[in-house]
């Protein structure tokens, strides 16, 4: 079974979105560099996100509120 890799986020829209969520007003250079750090991160990230688990692992439970 062959999947392609997940697209690259687009962290100026989630930056965006985040903003109107959270009631923040960000300047245009905080805005940058926020994004290259979430691109930073999620580059840190991508080795261990593609790192196979056995199938046989159990999954974590998820907390529900």
């Amino acid at each position: 079974m062959r999947t392609d890799p997940p697209a690259a986020p687009d962290w100026a829209a989630y930056l965006q979105q985040m903003e109107a969520i959270l009631g923040l007003a960000l300047d245009d250079a905080r805005r940058e560099e926020l994004r290259v750090q979430f691109t930073r991160i999620a580059a840190m990230a991508e080795p261990l996100m593609a790192l196979p688990l056995d199938q046989r692992l159990e999954m974590a439970g998820v907390y529900r509120a």
